[in-house]
């Protein structure tokens, strides 16, 4: 990776990671493995009340968080940045409802929803942005809300090539997030670093306090 940002601001970085997220969708959901975080899914279901609402953070096509969520009878809305991936999740889930938001700004009341899974996403944004936005999913869930978040292993940040175009990773290492996620607010249920598919992450289940 290379670790220079170029002192780009945050609206510089979101909208490179926009742009190569529309030129990049359809790839990229063709080949990415629906499955492996299946475990972490029905974690989380067992965690919701039932026919609970759930906002889908960085939602991409819909596959595979929304569509099992809604075949699971919660009421789904997911958030994303990339008119692509928004078309697509339309498209893959048609019983959500996606709508374009940057993550930085929900736009939803405080306790609107049950859950918030943020998976694959939130390394996309600057990490001096992450408590700001662990602050956002605090709001919007409500006392005893469940959140399902994951994000790198590695303290570092900067742009690399991905299915040939520019992409941002940013994440702290995991102490740190887990700090940030304990200071908003939150009772933490589980964390740790789990490899799925080939790939390590820091996951986190987490609960909004009643």
């Amino acid at each position: 990776m290379d670790t220079k940002k170029e002192e780009l601001s945050t609206d510089s970085i979101t909208h490179i990671v926009r742009e190569s997220w529309n030129e990049i969708g359809k790839i990229y959901a063709t080949n990415r493995n629906v499955r492996k975080m299946d475990r972490e899914l029905y974690k989380f279901k067992s965690l919701i009340p039932s026919f609970g609402n759930i906002l889908d953070v960085g939602s991409g096509a819909g596959v595979p968080v929304a569509k099992f969520l809604v075949e699971n009878n919660f009421h789904v809305v997911g958030i994303d940045i990339s008119d692509t991936m928004l078309e697509l999740a339309a498209k893959n889930v048609p019983q959500a409802v996606f709508r374009k938001m940057d993550m930085l700004n929900i736009e939803f009341p405080e306790n609107s929803f049950d859950g918030l899974v943020c998976v694959y996403a939130i390394f996309h944004l600057p990490r001096s942005t992450h408590q700001t936005i662990f602050v956002q999913f605090f709001r919007v869930l409500s006392p005893n809300g469940i959140l399902l978040l994951n994000t790198g292993v590695f303290g570092s940040e900067g742009f690399s090539r991905f299915f040939d175009v520019p992409m941002f990773w940013s994440s702290h290492l995991p102490e740190e997030t887990l700090v940030q996620v304990k200071t908003v607010g939150f009772d933490i249920i589980s964390e740790g670093v789990l490899n799925r598919g080939g790939e390590s992450q820091y996951w986190i289940f987490a609960r909004k306090p009643k």
